[in-house]
């Protein structure tokens, strides 16, 4: 258990430099924000969780129960679900969009797939969230263009 990582896996390192390829900059494991996210894209008011398939409960291949100690397991893995749910509802609550990417979708069959989807998300996010509201204007109401002139 003291090999395995929690920072900089091959995964993350891959979500990572597609991301910085395609133009979008980002921080990573900001200590501020519940839960640490593995990257967060402060213009786009989005947090990217890359997440293993067997330390958090995925319903893949990977994701199995090892045969023993499967009470432990089982404990471990449930305690990292709620955790990563009530961070995720935490940073929905501040006003953050939460994407979670799966380890088993950055297989090289599925790479180029899930990595698109990622972007199209993030350009999605970044245009509802920056759209100009359009209000029709009243009957005369056609706003001022300057300030009056003065004894009007």
């Amino acid at each position: 258990m003291a090999a395995i990582r929690s920072k900089n896996t091959r995964p993350e390192l891959i979500v990572r430099k597609y991301l910085f390829s395609k133009g979008f900059r980002y921080r990573i494991n900001h200590p501020r924000l519940p839960g640490h996210p593995d990257i967060v894209l402060r213009k786009y008011r989005t947090c990217i969780f890359v997440n293993g398939c067997f330390w958090h409960g995925h319903d893949c291949p990977k994701g199995h129960i090892p045969k023993t100690r499967q009470d432990f397991w089982r404990t471990k893995i449930n305690r990292n679900r709620e955790r990563d749910k009530e961070e995720q509802r935490r940073l929905a609550e501040m006003g953050w969009h939460c994407i979670t990417v799966w380890e088993c979708e950055l297989s090289p069959a599925k790479r180029e797939a899930t990595l698109q989807s990622l972007e199209y998300t993030l350009n999605r996010i970044y245009l509802k969230d920056h759209a100009v509201k359009y209000q029709p204007m009243q009957d005369g109401d056609y706003g001022m263009a300057a300030e009056p002139e003065v004894g009007e």
